[in-house]
């Protein structure tokens, strides 16, 4: 039997495993990377099952000890791959994009490494590999082709990202994803609204649109008001519900976004906001392009025409040169915004980013202080800002997933329309992920809402339809697992405590 033979453990087809570390599009991206492989004949390693024929690193490369960490992670695989004969181990996104031929300098045991411009590629690299025998390492420099015209393993059945757009032209000096995702390239918005209504027809019922800079969209087109426009076609798809966004920057926040959320329908009261200093100097310094009083403009005018939007927030705290009096401004920010949740970071120094360089690194105990003060405050205010909820009869998109204690609780999950975790209890009839149903508000929690009286309505949808036909299909193969990913949602908000790069 040849190692190739013995490789295929699983009726003969070789199974793979991708696991993904960063923001919204390297989950985005995994999803075509399952795709592409499922495509190419291979299947998902059965859950529990010892290792993968193929496994597959989606990296980041914004977190300072991003490097050991996938090394520390590709050294616990070299033994097994020397047991394995056949195995392979592939190195993709923005680490790969970066580290390049060093990659499989400090682990010979790599076969594949490609970057954030050709994943399309990883099969043709992986076939590669394995019949010349040696490690494929192949960085595109600039985009081959839009993610969206690859195959997609979507981790839903009921709710999927669209990308928009790809890139950034902003040069924030803590950041280091435009160096490695490239200049921002927008897609055609026919292209855009044709694979939201082929979702729609699969059974989709919420769509999050996605980008590096996602209300830049029309940059590359000539249209500035490209990204409205976009937000109103969404509100004309039949059948689409809910229409979110991820992630906007306040340099590109207009009113005329701010009219089409608020006049829209479908488009729900919910708003990330990055604002990443309060201080003026502090923004100077990280090149962001907005103030606080352009900051806390657009908080006061969204509020005014959405009264009802929870809103959102990435903060880095003890960036280089940030004084007790900046950080002070940080608070005063977050105490006057009121923001539902708040997704905060220590600054780490991103390698190969202006910042990185700069004097006046703040002493670890000096950030962690500060760091634990705004997580007080914000604990605080997230809760109140809860607690306004008790009472409100809400719709929920019942979620997959979301809450860890249903089992134990006897209680169902779902979200808001604002992105909000709602806790219910169980209706005596079927009720299933995509389906909508309506609570009262009874209790709130800084992280989540409880809604302990009895479901006031269950809705049956479409997307509750493709949720079960999905699942009778995987239950129905021999294997077929969900992907190993850090849960960021399906899609939904990252949770209290992100791994995303906060650097929008």
């Amino acid at each position: 039997m040849s190692s190739i033979d013995r490789s295929q453990s699983v009726g003969g087809t070789r199974t793979y495993e991708v696991r993904t570390y960063g923001c919204q599009m390297n989950v985005h991206d995994s999803e075509r990377l399952s795709g592409l492989l499922e495509d190419a004949g291979y299947v998902r390693a059965p859950e529990g099952a010892d290792g993968a024929d193929v496994v597959v690193f989606n990296t980041c490369a914004v977190r300072e000890n991003a490097d050991n960490k996938l090394y520390g992670n590709l050294g616990h695989l070299a033994p097994k791959k020397a047991s394995r004969p056949g195995m392979q181990i592939a190195v993709g996104g923005c680490l790969a994009q970066k580290d390049r031929d060093t990659i499989v300098k400090r682990a010979p045991w790599v076969d594949v490494v490609f970057g954030t411009h050709n994943i399309g590629k990883l099969p043709v690299l992986l076939e590669r590999a394995r019949v010349q025998e040696e490690a494929q390492v192949e960085i595109a420099e600039s985009l081959e082709a839009f993610p969206s015209t690859l195959p997609t393993r979507r981790e839903s059945a009921y709710a999927a990202w669209v990308s928009i757009s790809v890139g950034c032209n902003n040069t924030c000096t803590f950041c280091i994803v435009p160096a490695l995702r490239g200049k921002e390239k927008d897609r055609r918005p026919g292209d855009i609204l044709a694979e939201i209504e082929a979702l729609v027809a699969e059974g989709v019922s919420e769509i999050t649109l996605l980008g590096q800079n996602v209300n830049a969209y029309g940059s590359d087109i000539g249209d500035r008001e490209a990204f409205s426009k976009l937000l109103r076609a969404c509100g004309k798809i039949d059948g689409l519900e809910r229409v979110r966004f991820t992630s906007p920057h306040p340099r590109d926040f207009t009113d005329d976004v701010i009219a089409a959320m608020a006049e829209t329908p479908n488009v729900m009261p919910q708003l990330h906001m990055p604002l990443q200093s309060g201080s003026d100097p502090v923004l100077k310094a990280m090149r962001r392009s907005y103030r606080q009083d352009r900051f806390l403009g657009i908080i006061e005018k969204v509020r005014a025409a959405i009264p009802h939007a929870a809103i959102s927030t990435d903060i880095i705290v003890g960036f280089p040169g940030e004084t007790e009096e900046d950080f002070e401004q940080t608070l005063h920010v977050v105490r006057e915004a009121r923001f539902a949740q708040a997704f905060t970071f220590q600054y780490s120094k991103r390698p190969g980013t202006p910042a990185a360089e700069m004097d006046g690194q703040i002493p670890k105990k000096v950030v962690q202080e500060r760091y634990e003060r705004l997580v007080a405050l914000q604990e605080e205010i997230s809760w109140e800002e809860n607690k306004k909820q008790v009472g409100r009869t809400l719709e929920l998109m019942v979620a997959e997933g979301e809450g860890r204690k249903d089992d134990t609780t006897h209680r169902l999950s779902g979200r808001a329309p604002d992105s909000r975790l709602v806790h219910f209890t169980k209706p005596d009839q079927e009720v299933r992920p995509g389906d909508v149903v309506t609570v009262e508000i009874t209790y709130a929690a800084p992280h989540h809402l409880l809604a302990e009286g009895p479901v006031l309505d269950v809705r049956r949808t479409r997307a509750g339809d493709a949720w079960e036909k999905r699942n009778a299909a995987e239950k129905a193969k021999p294997v077929g697992v969900m992907l190993g990913l850090p849960r960021i949602g399906a899609p939904e908000p990252l949770q209290a405590v992100a791994s995303g790069c906060g650097c929008d």
